[in-house]
Order: structure tokens, then C-alpha cells, then sequence
């Protein structure tokens, strides 16, 4: 009786550890389906970006691959980013890793509000928040601005991200 109640819990200490350890689920309705959004930027430049979620390491990773502008004269297009989430059982944070086509990286936090995603990140010297806003499961607001406290201080960029279902995105 002693190892049958030592077995059930060892598994239950097993399968919570593992749960923690890949707790990314916010990001389930975004696998499989290839997102889309146009806008403009605050100082007047044109946003465009195709963007593909995929779990990856058994989905301990969430892989972001991004099409976008790739030059600054924005004229060529194609892929511009390649983004790593990953939960981090120690802090109980998801982080983020985005590295771009000019060498750059960003590196931040993802905070969870219901079914809202919020990435937050140094910029400069300014704390930028792109906000991921649920409407339904093929639509999401994005906001990218100056969000603390509950509010916008001020928007970079506002549009929406409809998603079509996607080939790419599996392994």
C-alpha cells in the first residue's frame, strides 16, 4: 500500500513539474494558422507583417517566424524575424527571445491577461508593450505603445491580426 501511495505521488509531483515546465497554452489558438496585419506606425511608415506560431522540444517552445520588410527603405519584403517563448519554471515567467534580420535581438517577458498576450520589452530607454488583444479565434487587436498601470500612455501602432490556416506551420 505504501509504494502504490509513493507512486501516485511521484506522479503527481511529476506531472505538475511538467506542466510548469511548459506551461505556454496562451499560445494554442495561435498555432496552425498563418496570422496577418497591415497598418501604419505612428511616424507615418507602413507596418506589414506574416506571422507563423509552432510548438517545438516536445512543446517546451514556442517558434515565431515572421515575414516583414527587410530593408529600410521598405521595398523588399520577406522573412525578418525568427522568435523563441519559453516558460521559465524558476521566476514562473514566460520570456521572449526575438532576433531580426539586422543583427538585432529583443529580449522581454510575456504577461497573460485572460486570453490577451502581452509582450513586454526595453526599447531605448522606454518600456514597450505590443499587446496581442483576443477578439476571437481567428482575430486579435494588436497594440504596441507605452502601456503602465492598466493604461496606454501613448500608441505606436494599432491595427488587427486575422489569421487563414497555414502549410508551414508544423515542423
Amino acid at each position: 500500500m505504501k509504494t502504490i501511495k509513493l507512486l501516485l505521488i511521484l506522479s503527481i509531483v511529476s506531472i505538475s513539474s511538467y506542466s510548469q515546465k511548459t506551461d505556454l497554452t496562451i499560445f494554442k489558438n495561435l498555432i496552425g494558422k498563418e496570422w496577418k496585419a497591415e497598418g501604419t506606425w505612428g511616424d507615418g511608415t507602413i507596418f506589414k507583417q506574416e506571422t507563423i506560431f509552432m510548438y517545438d522540444l516536445n512543446n517546451s517552445l514556442v517558434i515565431v517566424k515572421s515575414k516583414g520588410f527587410t530593408n529600410k527603405k521598405q521595398t523588399q519584403y520577406g522573412w525578418r524575424n525568427h522568435g523563441i517563448r519559453k516558460f521559465d519554471a524558476e521566476t514562473k515567467t514566460i520570456k521572449f527571445w526575438e532576433f531580426d534580420i539586422f543583427g538585432g535581438v529583443t529580449e522581454g517577458t510575456v504577461k497573460v491577461d485572460g486570453k490577451n498576450i502581452m509582450y513586454q520589452y526595453q526599447y531605448g530607454e522606454s518600456l514597450v508593450t505590443d499587446m496581442w488583444e483576443y477578439v476571437d479565434d481567428h482575430t486579435y487587436n494588436l497594440k504596441i505603445g507605452d502601456y503602465a498601470d492598466g493604461t496606454w500612455k501613448q500608441i505606436y501602432l494599432e491595427t488587427q491580426f486575422k489569421a487563414e490556416k497555414s502549410e508551414s506551420s508544423g515542423r
